[in-house]
């Protein structure tokens, strides 16, 4: 709107110039207001090519500022669902999820199909398929975070000082079937501090389907049975997000 503004203004400061040469200055003078009004133009145009690429330039450097936060929270993820496949729950212990990641071990289960015999009385013996989960060993929870930065994944990149905030709680999935929930994030403003004020308000609104919506950056849910974060999936690509 101010870009929008400033155009109009000039336009009509340009009328009104031409306006005054033609009709209160001497013809010998009449190159004063042209080198102005070059000025003018000058100024204008710059002021428009800035227009047009501060949202560009914001753009950029948001997705560059994003990718590494929705790094740290993919990691989180991950250690919050193995923890769940260990105790079947999660937890908001930061020290101690680092501690289940360098400590625990994941059990490799094995399921087959076995035949059994059933009596179903007055001498009829039927044949019945079961199938069977048995342990058959265990793994190291650290295998799967053993070229990631998971001691540091709770430090908001780029936010001198500032970890995420991680909660749980619960989400009655059906009746009667309570399942447990969790969520990791950390608001937009912090993370784009010193950009642009009027650009960063407009991102704290986002609602569009390929940006990341609202003022966190998230990844699962307290209010439904999620684990995936709220960024498009642009984000997910392996070379990156090049753009939004």
């Amino acid at each position: 709107m101010s870009l929008l503004l400033m155009i109009l203004g000039a336009v009509i400061v340009a009328v009104l110039v031409a306006i005054a040469i033609v009709k209160f200055l001497p013809l010998k003078l009449r190159w004063i207001p042209s080198i102005l009004l070059l000025i003018l133009a000058i100024f204008l145009g710059i002021k428009i090519y800035d227009g047009i690429m501060e949202p560009i330039k914001f753009n950029k450097e948001k997705v560059g500022k994003f990718a590494v936060v929705i790094n740290n929270l993919k990691i989180i993820r991950d250690a919050e669902i193995k923890h769940y496949e260990v105790y079947g729950n999660y937890t908001s212990n930061k020290d101690g999820l680092i501690r289940f990641i360098d400590t625990a071990k994941l059990a490799l289960t094995e399921t087959k199909t076995i035949v059994e015999k059933e009596n179903k009385g007055g001498g009829v013996i039927v044949d019945v398929e079961k199938r069977v989960t048995d342990t058959i060993g265990f793994e190291p929870v650290l295998k799967y975070f053993k070229d990631l930065d998971y001691k540091n994944m709770f430090k908001v990149p780029g936010v001198e000082g500032t970890e995420f905030e991680i909660e749980t709680g619960t989400v009655e999935k059906v009746q009667g079937l309570v399942v447990p929930t969790f969520r990791a994030r950390t608001p937009k403003a912090g993370i784009l501090k010193g950009m642009n004020v009027s650009l960063l308000k407009q991102e704290l609104e986002a609602v569009e389907s390929d940006q990341i919506k609202g003022e966190y950056v998230s990844v699962g849910s307290l209010e439904e049975v999620s684990t995936g974060g709220n960024w498009p999936p642009k984000y997910d690509k392996k070379e990156g997000a090049k753009e939004e």
